[in-house]
C-alpha cells in the first residue's frame, strides 16, 4: 500500500517513515509546500492529512491529486505517531 502523508512536522519524518514500514506500507512525507507537490505526490492509495499543521492550499493540492488517483483521504487534527498508528490500522483493517 502506498501512502502521502502531507502536513506533520520536520521532525518527525522519519519516525512516520518508519511507522508506515512496519504496517508494510511505502510512504511518501511532505511536511512543506513545495512548487511541484502535485507531480510528487503520485498514485497513492491512501492520503493522511494531519490538518493542524497544513496550509489550506496544500490541503486542497493533497485533495485534488488524491481524487485523481482515487485515493482514500483520511484527515486528522493531531501530528502525532499514535494517531498515525491509528488511522493505518483502521485503513489496512478496510
Amino acid at each position: 500500500m502506498s501512502i502521502v502523508i502531507v502536513g506533520g512536522h520536520d521532525r518527525m519524518v522519519s519516525q512516520y517513515k518508519k511507522i508506515c514500514e512496519e504496517h508494510k506500507c511505502k510512504a511518501k512525507v511532505f511536511t512543506q509546500m513545495s512548487s511541484n507537490l502535485s507531480t510528487k505526490i503520485g498514485k497513492p492509495d491512501l492520503v493522511i492529512l494531519f490538518t493542524n499543521t497544513v496550509s489550506h492550499k496544500m490541503v486542497r493540492c493533497a485533495i485534488v491529486e488524491a481524487e485523481k488517483a482515487n485515493a482514500e483521504i483520511v484527515r486528522s487534527h493531531t501530528s502525532s505517531k499514535s494517531a498515525l498508528q491509528e488511522i493505518l490500522n483502521q485503513s489496512i483493517k478496510a
